[in-house]
């Protein structure tokens, strides 16, 4: 990698960013000055046709959108330093305009379909138990997978119906849920000590007692989304997505969804609205027209 990039990259590893924010920063960085010096270029001195020409590359690689603006920006940010250092004379990005990102829509479930899902589960065994509690508890708050497998005992109140969770950085915010989540939570506290068997604060635990995994979390997901016979394409994120959805689809506004869901940005939910409004229209031809 270029001396000036390597410098930029040991920059930004005192400020309170992510290893994998950085590992991604030295990724985006490492293949831009590789390519770079492939073409004999000064890395100081580059302008925006030699962005452009970049940009095609990724392309031409078949990269995802959000992975080509990502390196984007990880370059942008690199200039804006050299300029802030005057290492560099010229930013080549003051004449370079960056493409705009394309909002990918996540399937929903519908409230009926996610009725289907949380209800599947045996409750005769521990597990169907557990599992109904770490379902209910997903879609009662909207918290992503890492948040929900991050829980502990104390973080939960279930007298008065929230619960602590601690997201990127650290930061930390409270959300409520309702009874559903905190009847089944409670009946899977009245089990888990079966689970727990290496004495664990995790609130959720394996068969093996310890602390729930991603991919064990996605078998469970897809186990029961097979079981109750959804055809939709159901990832980690689908009771998220929904709980956001549902939300603005009864009356929800979008800075208390923004704020339960723990974004920063107000245009990281515009999908969630644009699927809430669609719904919608769906909904008034399905209730209106004679041929629907």
């Amino acid at each position: 990698m270029d001396e000036f990039a390597s410098e930029y990259i040991e920059s930004i590893k005192v400020r309170n960013l992510s290893k994998n924010t950085i590992d991604a920063y030295s990724n985006d960085l490492k293949k831009f000055s590789d390519y770079i010096e492939s073409n004999k270029e000064d890395i100081k001195e580059v302008s925006a046709y030699s962005i452009m020409a970049y940009v095609q590359k990724l392309q031409s690689d078949k990269l995802a959108q959000s992975s080509i603006i990502r390196s984007i920006m990880s370059i942008k940010s690199m200039y804006k330093y050299g300029v802030k250092k005057k290492v560099i004379k010229d930013d080549p990005f003051i004449n370079f305009e960056i493409p705009k990102l394309i909002i990918s829509v996540p399937e929903i479930l519908t409230v009926e379909e996610v009725d289907k899902l949380l209800n599947i589960q045996d409750l005769n065994t521990n597990k169907g138990i557990r599992d109904k509690s770490m379902l209910e508890m997903m879609y009662a708050t909207g918290l992503k997978v890492n948040e929900l497998l991050n829980l502990t005992t104390f973080d939960i109140n279930t007298k008065f119906s929230y619960l602590k969770c601690r997201g990127l950085k650290n930061n930390e915010r409270i959300v409520p849920f309702g009874s559903y989540a905190k009847q089944c939570l409670s009946d899977y506290m009245e089990i888990r000590d079966e689970f727990n068997i290496n004495q664990y604060t995790y609130l959720f635990l394996n068969s093996k007692g310890k602390k729930m995994t991603r991919q064990g979390f996605w078998k469970i997901i897809k186990f029961y989304a097979d079981k109750a016979d959804i055809k939709k394409n159901i990832n980690l994120y689908t009771l998220r997505h929904s709980f956001a959805v549902h939300l603005l689809e009864n009356g929800a506004d979008v800075k208390s969804v923004q704020e339960l869901l723990g974004n920063s940005s107000i245009y990281s939910i515009q999908k969630y609205g644009d699927i809430s409004k669609k719904n919608k229209l769906a909904q008034v031809y399905k209730n209106s027209h004679p041929r629907a």
